[in-house]
């Protein structure tokens, strides 16, 4: 078979501990990259990028972040939405207070003061955890929503009390507004999306996530041998909801384009720990599987009935797809309980002993 790593010596301990050690694992993330940066922006139209890809990508985003904290860490967070608003909301006060500095260094640091936000709402991590500490963060959610809607402040007491994008160009190019093309948002996103995940790769293969994988699986065990507790779960949060908050401020400022304080409720925050559910806690690319699930496939059952010729309401087709998704998620849930994940790494596996028994 194609997939084998006969041959293929490693003489460093650096290149033994790569994240892809096989050279077929380098060349199929070359070649998903070159069809994300080349192949969609030259083919795709404005429903694949803004209906489909942009948002797939902001949710994958924000699903890393929140696996970082439930996943690599153990902690269980159900705030993630807020944690986008302050993201969102940081982002638009940067923006309007200096609109003369490019929006994407807004859109970075708007994670700062996400992460800031996540470290106050953490502190209580080191006295709960499991149902306890979903609660708090829960409360969290709440208050924070409640937040975005009673501070006018945050909104520039606009009318509408909603987040209206100001226009910001790059290098002479709109990238926020409406005169920014589905193109140009799209790879600014897809840019954004590949720096962090690779950063979030790499954190998690060193020293600080291996310190929050001892945390996650005995944090008792993980004090003996002389972890801090708080400092390492600290890290956790401020960590995940850095990713969250540049996560919020991708989806107002390039998807949605204007956003009100709903936008950010717990629904949102349900649907980022169904992807890391699905996709697999404790996995990278799971938060790609899960947004896949999630947001892609019931755009594609949608489309389905259309593409057939099939002459169905499209109220049918909306609570069909709601069953047909809820049912997979079921049995990808039952074939698997880790997630697509391990499923990809178990058929990775079986690959390479292939034809001789796994």
């Amino acid at each position: 078979m194609f997939y084998r790593e006969a041959g293929q010596y490693k003489t460093t301990y650096a290149a033994d501990m790569a994240i892809f050690p096989i050279r077929q694992d380098r060349w199929g993330l070359a070649l998903i990259l070159f069809v994300a940066f080349v192949v969609i922006p030259t083919f795709g139209g404005p429903f694949l990028l803004n209906t489909m890809m942009i948002p797939f990508l902001v949710l994958s985003l924000a699903a890393i972040g929140l696996n970082l904290l439930t996943g690599y860490t153990g902690l269980l967070s159900l705030g993630t939405g807020a944690f986008m608003g302050v993201g969102a909301y940081a982002c638009y006060k940067l923006a309007t207070w200096f609109p003369q500095v490019n929006i994407l260094v807004w859109i970075v640091a708007s994670g700062f003061v996400s992460a800031a936000v996540g470290v106050l709402f953490g502190l209580p991590s080191l006295r709960i955890k499991g149902f306890y500490l979903a609660v708090a963060t829960l409360a969290a959610q709440f208050f924070l929503q409640w937040g975005f809607a009673r501070a006018p402040w945050l909104v520039n007491y606009n009318d509408s009390g909603a987040i209206e994008v100001p226009r910001a160009t790059l290098f002479g190019v709109p990238v926020t507004g409406p005169s920014a093309t589905p193109v140009t948002r799209y790879l600014v996103v897809l840019t954004l999306v590949s720096i962090m995940a690779w950063l979030a790769s790499n954190i998690v293969h060193g020293r600080i996530g291996r310190i929050w994988m001892a945390v996650r699986d005995m944090d008792i065990a993980a004090q003996l041998i002389g972890i801090r507790l708080l400092n390492a779960k600290l890290l956790a949060f401020a960590v995940s909801s850095f990713t969250v908050g540049v996560a919020g401020a991708l989806m107002v400022f390039l998807w949605l384009g204007a956003a009100e304080p709903e936008a950010f409720n717990i629904n949102l925050s349900f649907e980022i720990l169904f992807i890391i559910i699905i996709g697999g806690l404790g996995s990278i690319v799971g938060a790609f599987f899960g947004a896949t699930i999630m947001h892609l496939m019931p755009i594609a059952l949608r489309a389905l009935p259309a593409m057939i010729g099939l002459p169905i309401e499209a109220a049918r087709v909306e609570q069909l797809t709601f069953m047909i998704t809820g049912i997979l998620i079921i049995v990808v849930l039952i074939a698997e309980p880790h997630g697509l994940a391990r499923l990809w790494q178990t058929a990775k596996q079986k690959l390479r002993v292939w034809p001789f028994p796994y």
